[in-house]
């Protein structure tokens, strides 16, 4: 089976059976549920890249297993989202893909920070990344390890305008769970320069932490006029480290949203490297909202 041409609107879930897939199932339900949106969860088997080296019995049987993995899948988010409508999905490409196949105007992919392949060495599968990397719609990368206690709290990365999406997106995610939205705005001086320490000797941090403030200042305003209700609160945080404050920050919140800020070098990841840090080492779900 093949995939389709985007799956406007949807909540999209991939899933390969793995406990890291089983909890962005889990996720991409709660979400399907409290936005009244649908949920697709696909399963990817790659079959026709291998089409060469697989029998036709090899090809019956994978997909019998999908079915068995989608039927489990899908019993699990009916029982967590009662009033969604949920459907399944075999693709016989790729699972990066597939996923990316269904990314419609307002779909959300939802992925597992691993699957059951790839190295026990990386915290975010290679699948996941390239997912997060090339997706034009929001993507959710719903990390493994311990679950911890729900917090209350979406964090938000702001920086400057182009993080206005990202509050949008944020700000609807913290009203739907009635959580606080808590935007965050991490900046940092290269001071730790060695024998160029001196080039800062006149750098203005008052002024800096002022000017970012206010730029914080106008990104919370844009959410609270997005949903009145929304309890919001800022934080200007002078870091070593933006990644660092944001995964510090992830231990404390149910999720993170942030811009994906992609590089346009034709080397190395596309993902920024705060971007990449984050999906890597973040306690809780990270959504990553794409600039236009």
């Amino acid at each position: 089976m093949g995939t389709t041409e985007g799956n406007n609107g949807a909540v999209v879930a991939g899933t390969d059976g793995s406990d890291h897939a089983t909890r962005a199932v889990r996720w991409a339900a709660e979400e399907a549920e409290l936005s009244g949106r649908p949920l697709l969860i696909v399963y990817a088997t790659a079959t026709r890249p291998q089409a060469l080296y697989l029998s036709p019995q090899d090809i019956r049987e994978m997909n019998r297993f999908a079915e068995d993995v989608l039927a489990q899948a899908a019993a699990l988010a009916r029982g967590l989202a009662p009033t969604a409508r949920v459907t399944t999905r075999v693709c016989d490409g790729r699972a990066a893909a597939c996923l990316l196949a269904e990314a419609g105007p307002g779909t959300l992919l939802v992925v597992g920070s691993r699957g059951r392949g790839g190295f026990a060495s990386l915290l975010v599968g290679s699948d996941s990344l390239r997912v997060a990397a090339q997706s034009p719609v929001p993507v959710t990368v719903v990390p493994g390890g311990p679950e911890h206690g729900r917090t209350g709290v979406v964090l938000a990365a702001a920086r400057d305008a182009r993080d206005e999406e990202t509050l949008r997106t944020a700000a609807s995610l913290a009203a739907r769970r009635g959580a606080t939205l808590e935007v965050v705005s991490a900046w940092v001086l290269f001071e730790n320069v060695g024998s160029m320490a001196t080039m800062f000797s006149g750098v203005d941090l008052d002024r800096i932490a002022s000017d970012q403030a206010a730029a914080t200042s106008r990104l919370a305003a844009l959410a609270r006029e997005q949903q009145p209700g929304l309890t919001v609160t800022e934080r200007v945080t002078r870091a070593t480290s933006v990644a660092e404050a944001l995964v510090t920050g992830s231990v404390h919140a149910d999720m993170i949203v942030l811009g994906a800020r992609r590089r346009a070098l034709p080397v190395g990841s596309a993902l920024g490297g705060v971007t990449h840090a984050v999906l890597h080492h973040a306690q809780c779900p990270v959504v990553l909202v794409p600039h236009a």
